[in-house]
């Protein structure tokens, strides 16, 4: 069946279930952003002080509050964790980038500051 061929309120329907998803995906988006600017901070402030880009003991706990969280959501744990995990490994690599120009007295330049063709 072709879109077409869909009834009328059924393609109303469609089109707006889809709108308000693509609203969760804005701020989806949005909320991300909001928290890789807190974790910047954490990361230049574990750079200034030399501490480990990454706190495995804090991650296993903000797994075990997502997983709950997600419990309580009637969201997968599983899936939450994936996500949780994936973010993570974002944010330790983002410390570790940190953590390197610190080092290398790049610590006021950050990937949105430096050349896009350079990487400097």
């Amino acid at each position: 069946m072709s879109t077409s061929e869909i009834d009328a309120s059924v393609q109303a329907e469609l089109n707006r279930l889809r709108e308000s998803i693509d609203n969760i995906d804005a701020a989806v988006v949005h909320m991300l952003a909001e928290r890789f600017k807190a974790t910047q901070q954490v990361g230049r402030l574990k750079a200034d002080h030399k501490l480990p880009p990454a706190d495995p003991a804090r991650e296993t706990r903000q797994i075990a509050r997502l997983r709950q969280l997600a419990q309580s959501a009637n969201l997968d744990p599983a899936f939450a964790e994936k996500l949780l995990n994936f973010i993570i490994a974002e944010v330790i690599r983002h410390h570790e980038r940190i953590a390197d120009e610190t080092e290398n007295g790049d610590a006021g330049r950050t990937a949105d500051t430096k050349d896009a063709a350079t990487g400097t």
